[in-house]
C-alpha cells in the first residue's frame, strides 16, 4: 500500500524553486531515508507532506487522502519529530506528552495510558514527573519522540532526530526507530549521518536543487557508481591542512572528502592515479600512516551525485 504519494510537486519562494516537480511514492512498512545537502529541498518537501506549507503545483496524498482537501484527517495519521526540539520546559515529561497527544483528540484515561506508554517506550518512565530543563540533550530528543508517537501515528516523520547527542542516546533512538517500524509505523527519516541511514533505511532518496536525483536501496545506489574507486589516505597531520583543490586537479579525481586525519578520494576507475595522489602528500610533507582502497559506500554515492557534503 502506498502511504505517501507526491505527484509533480513544486514549491517556490519568490524566484527560488525549493521543490521542483518531485514525484515520489513511499510504501507501507518502509523506513524511507531522505538525504540532501542543506538547501536541497528536504525540509520543504516534509513541510508540504505535513501540511505546514501549501503546495504551489502538483499533489500529495497520505493513505489516499489529499493533504489539502482532507487536512485534518491526514494530520491525524502523522507524528512529527522536528529537528528543533519542541517541548515545554516548564511542564513535566508526562505533562508534555499528554499535551501533544491531546491535540490528536485523546482524552481521559486513554490519554494518560498513551502518554505513559510513550514514555516507557522511550525509556523515560522514571522521569515522568521531572522537568526537561534538567535533561541531557539525548533525553530531550527522546522526549520529543515520545510526544510524537503517543497517538500511535501510522506515519512518523523524523527530521534529524539524533543531532548533537551522545552515542548511547543515538543508539537508543536508532533502536527505537527500528522497533516503531516493527510495530507497524512507516517512517520518513532524514539525517546528516550516513551510517544511520545505511543501518536503518530500507530505501533512500537523494535530493539536490529541489529534485530527486537518485532513488533506491543502499546497494542499488552504490551500484550506480561502480565505475568509481575510493582511496582513503590517513595522515599524522590534521587533514584540514590538505589542499583539496590540488587533489582535484589530479587526472581522474572526482571528489575529495576531508575528515579529521583522513582524506577520502573518489576517482574514475579507468584512471590510474594512485601514484600521483601519494606524490601530492609526500611533496607537501605529510606523513602517511595508511593508504586503503575501499568500495563505494553511501557517502561516496552522495558526494559523487551532488558534489557537496551534507553540511555544505
Amino acid at each position: 500500500m502506498t502511504i505517501v504519494k507526491m505527484e509533480q510537486v513544486t514549491k517556490k519562494f519568490g524566484d527560488v524553486t525549493a521543490v521542483d516537480k518531485v514525484s515520489l511514492e513511499i510504501e507501507e512498512g518502509e523506513i524511507f531515508g531522505l538525504l540532501g545537502p542543506n538547501g536541497a529541498g528536504k525540509s520543504t518537501a516534509i513541510n508540504m507532506i505535513t501540511g505546514l506549507l501549501t503546495i504551489d503545483r502538483g499533489s500529495i496524498s497520505i493513505f489516499g487522502k489529499d493533504v489539502r482537501k482532507d487536512k485534518m484527517t491526514t494530520k491525524s495519521y502523522v507524528g512529527i519529530v522536528p529537528q528543533d526540539i519542541a517541548i515545554y520546559e516548564d511542564l513535566t515529561s508526562l505533562e508534555n506528552v499528554k499535551f501533544f497527544a491531546s491535540l490528536y483528540g485523546l482524552r481521559g484515561k486513554m490519554l494518560e495510558e498513551a502518554a505513559l506508554e510513550a514514555l516507557e517506550f522511550t525509556g523515560l518512565s522514571e522521569k515522568k514527573n521531572q522537568f526537561p530543563k534538567s535533561f541531557s540533550g539525548g533525553m530531550k530528543r527522546r522526549l520529543n519522540i515520545a510526544c510524537a508517537i503517543a497517538h500511535k501515528p501510522k506515519l512518523i516523520i523524523m527530521d534529524e532526530p539524533t543531532v548533537g547527542i551522545d552515542p548511547q542516546s543515538r543508539n537508543h533512538i536508532l533502536q527505537s526507530v527500528k522497533k516503531l517500524n516493527e510495530l507497524g509505523s512507516t517512517i520518513i527519516y532524514t539525517s546528516h549521518y550516513m551510517e544511520e541511514v545505511e543501518e536503518i533505511c530500507t530505501r533512500i532518496a537523494i535530493m539536490d536543487h529541489g529534485k530527486v536525483i537518485a532513488l533506491g536501496t543502499c546497494p542499488e545506489l552504490e551500484n550506480m557508481i561502480n565505475d568509481r574507486g575510493v582511496v582513503v589516505v590517513t595522515i599524522n597531520e590534521p587533514a584540514s591542512k590538505v589542499d583539496e583543490n590540488s587533489l582535484r586537479e589530479i587526472p581522474g579525481v572526482e571528489n575529495v572528502d576531508i575528515g579529521e586525519n583522513t582524506v577520502k578520494i573518489t576517482s574514475a576507475k579507468e584512471v590510474t592515479n594512485l601514484d600521483k595522489i601519494i606524490q601530492y602528500f609526500i611533496k607537501n610533507s605529510f606523513t602517511i600512516k595508511n593508504v586503503e582502497s575501499k568500495t563505494p559506500d553511501l557517502e561516496t554515492v552522495f558526494l559523487s551525485l551532488t558534489g557537496r557534503k551534507l553540511r555544505d
